[in-house]
């Protein structure tokens, strides 16, 4: 049954509750997840000043001593719905879902797609790939930022639900920095496991050694 939360109770999805700020919680509604092994609650917000419709899935806390862990995932269609080999996305959602199913925590669902330029011209900077350029030179060619993401509204959403502070999966460098200019102290960072394939090992490269994802690919130091 869906519920629609007022601001107060809004501030209860964690016990500790955050503030209550401009972005609020609207909807609750549990759904059970396959990929989770388990039940999951679809959290949608009101107020999100970039207008797109982001939302979060809570999972049931195991240990509810330990700050909640957090996957904060940016939307990649090809990736994440279709199981795309070109990039390591869809299988990071997974191990996720998988991790949260297990402990509990977040997942913040970021509609952000191609880190944030959008399905049409990720898949123009594909073409762009497929002649030799890696995926941020490729961006760059279209005359669109090589990463245009911006994590403050998960930032922002985390303090909905009442989690200022948490264990954070990821191998991004941006993205905690991000988060944690927006508020968010990172008590502990979780890596991802390294989701590699004949298809994505370029991609892979190039976001260690331009970006400097913490990975390496079979004994492999993919930041040198």
């Amino acid at each position: 049954m869906t519920n629609r939360l007022s601001p107060t109770i809004a501030r209860a999805a964690d016990p500790q509750a955050a503030p209550i700020s401009a972005l609020r919680i609207i909807t609750a509604v549990p759904i059970h997840i396959a990929r989770a092994g388990g039940e999951g609650t679809f959290y949608a917000f009101d107020g999100l000043s970039d207008g797109k419709e982001h939302f979060a899935i809570g999972f049931p806390r195991r240990n509810p001593s330990l700050p909640p862990l957090v996957r904060v995932h940016s939307e990649c269609m090809t990736g994440d719905v279709f199981g795309s080999m070109r990039c390591d996305c869809g299988d990071q959602l997974s191990e996720a879902l998988e991790l949260l199913g297990a402990e509990g925590g977040y997942l913040v669902y970021l509609r952000q797609e191609g880190r944030g330029i959008g399905l049409n011209a990720k898949l123009s900077a594909y073409l762009l790939q497929d002649q030799g350029l890696d995926t941020f030179a490729a961006n760059r060619a279209l005359n669109l930022p090589e990463d245009d993401r911006d994590f403050s509204e998960a930032a922002a959403m985390l303090k909905a639900l009442g989690a200022p502070v948490v264990r954070l999966i990821t191998n991004n460098p941006d993205k905690q920095a991000q988060l944690a200019r927006a508020g968010i102290r990172i008590a502990e960072r979780i890596p991802t496991a390294v989701h590699a394939n004949s298809h994505n090992l370029k991609y892979l490269r190039a976001k260690a050694r331009l970006r400097q994802h913490a990975f390496a690919v079979e004994g492999e130091d993919l930041t040198s």
